[in-house]
């Protein structure tokens, strides 16, 4: 029983990839963070609020929303006819969460804060998302990458600003 299970659970890591491989998401999701580490750390140059972390993690939860209503909308429903639009669930999630982060980010005196933490509940909204369609490996690796970004990246900020 418990060898039948430890397959299934498996094969549900395996084999979610319909559309989009897991290298090929896997690329995307490294790309959106290159790409938004760009944006992001000429922003910390500046001193901004949002830096660099912030747009990788915003950037990271795009693609993924992305890539997963791609998954979503290659998932088979049955014989009878798809009740669920794949992009009004992803649109609802993304709202919902968006409403709790900017609830999180206030500003004291001059100073906006939590805007990190506003955008790492956006984007454990888009793992939810992806744990919820099958796509625990994506979501897994996007996991993965965020706890890079903000346990390495850091440690990378502080050197920054002390040089």
């Amino acid at each position: 029983m418990f060898e039948s299970a430890l397959q299934e659970i498996t094969d549900e890591f395996s084999s979610t990839f319909s559309v989009v491989p897991a290298p090929v998401a896997f690329a995307r999701l490294i790309a959106a963070s290159v790409l938004a580490a760009l944006i992001g750390l000429e922003r910390e140059f500046l001193g901004k609020p949002a830096g660099l972390r912030t747009h990788i993690l915003v950037s990271v939860a795009a693609c993924l929303f992305i890539v997963l209503g791609r998954e979503i909308a290659a998932l088979d429903f049955g014989a009878e006819a798809q009740r669920n639009d794949p992009l009004r669930m992803i649109e609802a999630v993304t709202a919902g969460v968006a409403f709790l982060a900017a609830g999180l980010i206030f500003t004291s005196g001059e100073k906006v804060q939590n805007v990190t933490t506003g955008a790492s509940l956006w984007l454990v909204g888009a793992i939810g998302l992806g744990c919820g369609a099958g796509q625990m490996p994506l979501a897994a690796m996007t996991t993965v990458l965020v706890l890079v970004v903000l346990f390495v990246l850091r440690h990378v900020e502080k050197w920054m600003i002390s040089h």
